[in-house]
């Protein structure tokens, strides 16, 4: 069964996901068009270089719920069927997910995590910025309220999914991260980026060899893997 996207963001009274806490986090399902959006007391005051940020202040969560409570919501909300995809996830949302779900003695599920930050910078290096407002201006997008979380995450979403044009995310999370493999199965660029390398059309790779863009550091790997399954032709 194919896994589903939920684009998620937090907003936190800082950047230290040891010494910080989410005092806001938000989803969007766009398959079931469904939202998730809660504010979380975080039981320490909130700086007010944050509050300047995310325009959350110490009054707003106060009689929310702690991220014991919020946390279960969530996973409830999210199911176990799908692929949490946030803008820095990998630096910033998943630790503060992890670091609020330890302190709070609950399991995790063991969620697989697409960052959109990391797929901006692999996949658009021509790019001289990767923040998810440029993205947004560089895709066209509408604007809306930045730095609050449903807000962050609709945009995210729009962005994204221009961004990955017809791959789905379960292509999109082995593209991602399939650099800690030697071994490449999907086409990592180029106008037949996703394919696996057995349905990538022998004219193009004929064209990517003599081109010799396989004798670039960074095509390594996808050279042995081609290699491997015979589909380098010898000129």
């Amino acid at each position: 069964m194919a896994k589903r996207p939920i684009y998620y963001d937090t907003e936190t009274t800082g950047l230290s996901s040891q010494k910080d806490r989410i005092i806001e986090i938000a989803a969007f399902d766009p398959e079931q068009n469904r939202t998730f959006e809660e504010f979380v007391n975080p039981n320490i005051p909130i700086p007010q270089e944050s509050t300047n940020i995310c325009n959350i202040t110490d009054d707003m969560v106060k009689d929310a719920p702690t991220f014991d409570i919020i946390g279960k919501k969530f996973i409830e909300f999210c199911g176990t069927d799908t692929i949490l995809i946030a803008h820095n996830n990998d630096s910033f949302d998943k630790p503060f997910l992890e670091a609020e779900f330890k302190r709070a003695d609950l399991k995790m599920p063991d969620f697989p995590f697409i960052d959109t930050l990391k797929w901006s910078r692999k996949y658009r290096p021509d790019l001289p910025k990767h923040a998810l407002q440029y993205l947004r201006e560089m895709y066209n997008v509408e604007a809306n309220a930045a730095h609050r979380a449903l807000n962050d995450v609709i945009i995210l979403h729009k962005v994204f999914t221009k961004m990955i044009d017809d791959l789905d995310v379960e292509t999109v999370l082995k593209l991602l991260y399939q650099e800690k493999s030697d071994v490449v199965e999907y086409m990592p660029f180029g106008k037949h980026q996703g394919k696996k390398l057995d349905d990538v059309p022998k004219s193009y790779i004929r064209w990517l060899q003599e081109s010799e863009a396989f004798e670039k550091p960074q095509n390594t790997n996808l050279k042995k893997s081609l290699e491997k399954l015979n589909l380098l032709s010898k000129l």
